[in-house]
């Protein structure tokens, strides 16, 4: 048979490099890949067979997702596996550029479909404050809880709050950043998302804390606010913005800064200069199943932008260790909620979701993408001359 030679192929070439691995056919047919195999790849067809025949993360994942290939063994082995297949295969997936319109009923139709999954689902795999973002480590040791507050703790440091002044936080998820800026800092703080689900439970946490005279959950889009704020932060919201409208994006935050005042980026970032995309295909996995219309921007373009758009950035800090530790937090805990998570989610969207955090967690580690904290100013803004000169500030306890 035809397919026989060219999985007989697949074997021979693939087997060259040892991999734990062991390919389990619909027939009952197996074949070892390399010694003491730590994973299985079941193929439940010929037709699932092209997926495995022509590896990249994106057919292997959707290969899995859909169903046509179960698995075995350690998520993490297996998608270290489905890696070294991709980078192996011959085909490198650079996919060329892509034109992504970004409006207001295509951003909020993306974030309904990732963040209004449903709350129970993210109360299972987060921290106890349900923050979707990069944490902090003090110590690889901090559990996820503290990682998470020292974020907060370290972003709200940054940003050199004063009791009284106005906070925007724009993709403000479940509110936890905003509460603890009004709790600690005394600053009044408006918080705003385009996801349903995170604006009702944010405003129920506001209001329980006690919070309702200091904090304001917005069910808004950033184009559509009106006010200025001392300090603006926007942490995990950049992917959803789109490369060609980072400079408007950036230009409206300049619009909403008060003279003097200082503001913040927190986003994912791409580490290759010449693509907004993860490679062997991981980029067109993450857009298919997980991100529609998600781009992430090269540090240097997004700077570049920043700064067209009349921003001054003072401090940059990249958090890639720090993700790849989050994401192998919530990686590991998802499996260990793997029952509870199917059952809330179904079958497809458990599987997209375990395939996401465990890829994202080996995407960190190999750095194929990247976090920055960029702190700004209002470029030209002579009242920020009074600002610490140093960066001992930030991590005063």
């Amino acid at each position: 048979m035809f397919w026989q030679k060219r999985l007989d192929e697949f074997v021979a070439c693939m087997g060259r490099r040892g991999l734990p691995l062991r390919l389990r056919l619909w027939n009952g047919q197996e074949a070892t890949l390399g010694p003491s195999p730590r994973v299985t790849f079941e193929i439940k067809s010929p037709a699932a067979l092209r997926r495995l025949l022509r590896p990249s993360l994106d057919s292997l994942g959707r290969g899995y997702v859909e169903g046509l290939i179960d698995i075995e063994g350690s998520i993490d082995d297996v998608v270290a596996i489905a890696a070294d297949l991709s980078a192996h295969s011959g085909r490198r997936m650079r996919r060329a550029a892509r034109s992504i319109r970004h409006t207001r009923r295509i951003d909020a139709e993306a974030i309904a479909y990732h963040y209004d999954v449903s709350n129970d689902f993210y109360r299972l795999w987060l921290d106890e404050r349900m923050v979707y973002s990069c944490a902090y480590f003090r110590s690889p040791e901090d559990s996820l809880e503290q990682a998470q507050l020292a974020k907060i703790d370290h972003i709200l440091a940054k940003l050199q709050l004063r009791p009284g002044q106005r906070l925007l936080d724009i993709g403000c998820g479940w509110g936890a950043l905003v509460m603890r800026a009004a709790e600690r800092h005394g600053v009044h703080a408006v918080g705003i998302t385009l996801s349903r689900n995170q604006h009702d439970l944010a405003r129920e946490r506001v209001a329980a804390a006690g919070l309702s005279d200091q904090a304001e959950i917005r069910l808004q889009d950033y184009r559509d606010v009106k006010e200025t704020f001392d300090r603006i932060v926007s942490v995990g919201m950049l992917e959803h913005v789109g490369l060609k409208n980072l400079r408007g994006y950036f230009a409206k935050i300049r619009e909403l800064l008060a003279d003097g005042g200082i503001c913040m980026n927190h986003g994912i970032t791409s580490t290759d200069p010449d693509s907004a995309e993860s490679p062997f295909g991981g980029g067109d996995f993450i857009e298919r199943y997980v991100f529609p219309h998600g781009e992430l921007p090269h540090i240097g373009f997004l700077l570049k932008e920043m700064s067209a758009a009349g921003l001054e950035a003072i401090d940059v800090e990249n958090l890639r260790r720090h993700y790849a530790l989050t994401t192998r937090h919530w990686s590991r805990s998802f499996e260990e909620h793997g029952g509870q998570l199917r059952e809330l989610a179904g079958e497809k969207r458990f599987r997209i979701w375990r395939a996401y955090l465990a890829g994202c967690a080996h995407g960190f580690l190999q750095g194929w993408i990247a976090l920055h904290q960029v702190l700004a100013v209002k470029a030209g803004d002579a009242r920020v001359d009074s600002l610490a000169l140093t960066r001992d500030y930030m991590y005063r306890d």
